[in-house]
């Protein structure tokens, strides 16, 4: 097999001509998890509705979803340091695809356990896909632009969440039945039977869609199993040395703090994006369905300024620019928090715009000249996601406390709750400050 040098002085291109094919393909999977995050995030209400139970109830979806990156990181990054970036990539699909295929006998026995069963399994498939492709990506043409390679890749991510997020609204919760949750607790106590007749068609609308990408999954699996993709510098040694490497990443400052920032980060967007429709329903009496469709607005939003942003980086450093994108994210959470109503939803959906570079660019600073020790690294990265998993059942709780009185005036519980992603921004514009001052020599 032809070896993908990390380095080439002479080669200077993004995208190397000789590893075109096996670019996008792998640039094709970040597409695939980018619709099972975005499919899945509108699931919290949904599942809310259909089961229901509490906002920090259904936000075990999150958990569950998340919990798999961050249990699953390490497992995978031994196995790729084992076998090959390809392997992690054919194990990923395989459990993509089970996960989501598992729906058909979760809706059977209508039971939300057995959902957050399918979502880990399926999850732990995406915490392999992540683990190979992101170093793998970054392994593919020159050192110094390995940043921008993965932005570029990255920047297919809200391709497929986007289609995540039409299919959500579109075929799962338009086609739910319109039965409110009063009516429905009402029909649980007197009309048991009609009751489970609800449960049991909204249940089918909401797998088919999953059962339908754990297919094409498996197409994606029997792809690559015939592709042939270039093994990357470095890929030949299969030595584990799992201890040594452990005490160079912890030792490594830039590193450590990235997965901090990461960590923050995730949780900052898995909790706007899937909170967006909380917002919209419990400050603007909209519909679920309605309210997905400001979901799909965001993302349209990180979608073009990805790519605007990733254009940026020719011209600022990434420290520097992840530190002012942080910035503007904080402000524009003050505003969701203060301002009632239409202005305060718009800043929410603008908060997309400034999370649109972040995964990518910590990643990219986190891994940058870690060579071999990229490949658990890059699982200690991936286990940041777990972020996603703990903070939106923290927000969850938040909102289902009373409405907070805070002197001459009050604000609601679903607007205070967004306090904890505002956080989480503080801490990625210290991650940003300290690249660009600290660490600047370094990257």
């Amino acid at each position: 097999m032809a070896e993908i040098t990390a380095v080439n002085v002479e080669k200077k291109s993004v995208i190397p001509q000789e590893i075109l094919y096996p670019f996008i393909l792998v640039t094709s999977l970040f597409a695939l998890w980018g619709f099972a995050n975005d499919v899945t995030n509108p699931m919290v209400a949904a599942f809310k509705q259909i089961m229901l139970i509490s906002h920090f109830e259904s936000s075990l979806v999150q958990f569950a979803f998340y919990g798999g990156y961050c249990v699953m990181a390490i497992p995978a990054a031994l196995f790729i340091k084992r076998f090959t970036y390809k392997s992690g990539i054919l194990v990923g699909l395989a459990l993509y695809s089970i996960g989501a295929l598992l729906f058909i006998p979760s809706s059977h026995l209508m039971a939300f356990w057995a959902f957050l069963i399918s979502y880990f399994i399926l999850t732990c498939g995406l915490s392999f896909l992540e683990t190979s492709a992101n170093p793998y990506v970054l392994a593919m043409g020159p050192e110094e632009n390995a940043t921008r390679r993965l932005n570029f890749s990255q920047a297919f991510n809200p391709i497929g969440s986007l289609t995540g997020m039409f299919v959500a609204q579109q075929l799962i919760l338009a086609r739910l039945d319109k039965t409110s949750e009063a009516e429905r607790e009402i029909l649980q106590q007197t009309a048991p039977q009609q009751f489970q007749a609800l449960q049991v068609h909204d249940l089918s609308v909401l797998r088919g869609p999953y059962v339908a990408i754990g297919l094409i999954v498996l197409i994606f699996f029997l792809v690559f199993l015939i592709s042939k993709l270039p093994r990357s510098k470095g890929e030949e040694d299969r030595q584990l040395n799992v201890g040594k490497t452990l005490r160079r990443l912890w030792a490594n400052k830039k590193y450590t703090e990235g997965v901090i920032a990461q960590t923050f980060y995730v949780g900052a967007q898995i909790m706007c994006w899937t909170f967006i429709i909380q917002y919209a329903m419990n400050e603007l009496g909209m519909a679920k369905e309605t309210a997905q469709g400001y979901n799909i607005i965001a993302m349209s939003i990180f979608c073009t300024s990805r790519f605007i942003c990733t254009y940026l980086l020719k011209y600022f450093s990434p420290g520097g620019l992840l530190m002012s994108l942080a910035i503007g994210g904080f402000a524009l959470i003050l505003g969701t928090i203060f301002f009632h109503g239409m202005v305060g939803l718009y800043c929410l959906i603008a908060v997309s715009a400034c999370m649109s570079l972040m995964f990518p660019t910590i990643y990219g600073i986190a891994l940058k000249g870690l060579g071999d020790d990229a490949k658990l690294g890059a699982a200690g990265l991936i286990m940041a996601i777990g972020g996603g998993s703990i903070m939106p059942p923290l927000q969850a709780a938040i909102m289902d406390m009373s409405d907070f009185h805070l002197g001459l005036f009050s604000i609601s519980s679903t607007r205070i709750s967004f306090v904890l992603p505002m956080l989480c921004f503080v801490v990625i514009v210290v991650f940003g400050f300290r690249t660009s001052k600290v660490h600047g020599h370094t990257y």
